[in-house]
């Protein structure tokens, strides 16, 4: 399965932004002056409309700003010193961490399923990841190393690496939509002007009291049901968690030249993948997360079995928890880097009750309970349902 591994590298590895829109669903905060005057449309029909857009080719910028509520210099830091992670390299999977944190401006085009282009400007520097076929180039202007990645020549079609442009308000907007149910409620309020284009505005809220998360608004865009704006906010407030959104778009055909690469002379060209020995890790980021965890985070649906290093989900919808009996004791913090402890001590609270004790590593959206005897509880609820489900024995 190393080409399934390779493809998800370039899912964009936003750790828990990427974890919370997966699992839940993301949040409010568009509203404009000159709001445009649309013919009244019914949730489900703005909801088909965004199932049956079938948007191929479209270029533009868009702004994507993430709030966690996480010590992320710290994070960063930590994850350097404490776990070998290096730096100076064109790897997408450590590269574009980098939007776990901040506002960062995305240049994007798109033509089909083959070719994708995603520009990450930060004043004069760039950072380029382009999907063209069966390859995937990426190209850092600071440091001048190129990244390279080729699905194997028996590879077929389903085999081909898929750089699908992370974090855009459609990809966002599709995992939402899907782990939408019962528990969930969806309406149209009014609508939007976003990117020049008018647009609806659906939001969707949690029916269940416990959950982190306020709400969701995706604005749609009226012509084509192409999401053009996506606001994931918490029921702490403040800044949104995730709000990413075009500023400029274009649904016409790009030049076939965006989507050509060619490595500049001198550069440092790294080959990924595909092509190193099973089992060869580049760095903490690598891949996607383990099968159990993605099930875990991949929609809560019903759990595995209880054995060891499996997932048991308890409760549903928007408050589900997953538990995951990790069969050893968790590591000691004074064991641990001195960079590693100051993370943890951060942003984790320690947490007793009839379970025993343990610590509660809590984000914005997401929150997690480590016990002492190795027991994790993951969702986005709040840490006294965490704290509960363990006291629950479940």
């Amino acid at each position: 399965m190393a080409e399934t591994r390779k493809a998800g590298r370039y899912i964009v590895p936003v750790a828990v932004a990427g974890v919370a829109a997966a699992t839940i669903g993301l949040v409010p905060a568009l509203a404009a002056s000159g709001d445009p005057d649309l013919p009244e449309i019914t949730a489900q029909q703005l909801i088909e409309k965004i199932a049956a857009s079938d948007t191929q080719t479209l270029s533009g910028t868009f702004r994507i700003s993430t709030d966690l509520g996480l010590p992320l210099e710290g994070l960063a830091s930590g994850l350097t010193s404490g776990l070998g992670g290096g730096s100076g390299t064109a790897d997408p999977s450590r590269k574009l961490t980098e939007l776990i944190s901040g506002s960062h401006t995305l240049r994007v085009a798109a033509d089909g399923p083959e070719r994708q282009k995603l520009t990450l400007l930060d004043g004069s520097d760039e950072y380029s990841l382009i999907h063209n076929g069966d390859d995937v180039w990426a190209y850092d202007s600071k440091s001048k190393e190129v990244f390279h990645e080729k699905a194997p020549a028996d590879a077929g079609p389903k085999d081909t690496p898929k750089a699908e442009l992370p974090g855009t308000p459609k990809q966002l907007a599709d995992e939402v939509l899907k782990a939408a149910g019962d528990t969930t409620s969806i309406t149209v309020d009014g609508t939007a002007k976003v990117a020049g284009r008018d647009a609806y505005q659906l939001v969707i809220k949690p029916k269940q009291a416990g959950s982190t998360v306020e709400s969701v608004k995706i604005a749609v865009d009226a012509a084509n049901g192409t999401p053009l704006k996506f606001t994931l906010a918490s029921v702490e407030g403040g800044k949104p968690v995730v709000d990413a959104g075009f500023t400029k778009v274009d649904f016409s055909k790009p030049a076939a030249s965006d989507f050509t690469f060619k490595a500049p002379e001198g550069a440092k060209v790294t080959e990924g993948g595909a092509e190193k020995a099973a089992g060869e890790k580049d760095g903490p980021f690598d891949g996607p997360l383990p099968e159990g965890l993605e099930e875990a985070f991949g929609g809560f649906g019903p759990g595995a079995g209880a054995g060891k290093g499996d997932v048991n989900v308890i409760g549903e919808g928007w408050t589900a928890i997953a538990k995951i009996d990790t069969g050893a004791p968790a590591p000691k913090t004074d064991e641990a880097p001195k960079e590693i402890q100051g993370l943890l001590g951060s942003f984790g609270d320690k947490v007793t009750g009839k379970f025993g004790s343990g610590t509660v590593f809590k984000t914005k959206i997401v929150n997690a309970l480590l016990t002492d005897d190795g027991k994790v509880y993951v969702g986005a609820v709040t840490k006294d349902a965490l704290v509960n489900a363990a006291n629950a024995g479940k």
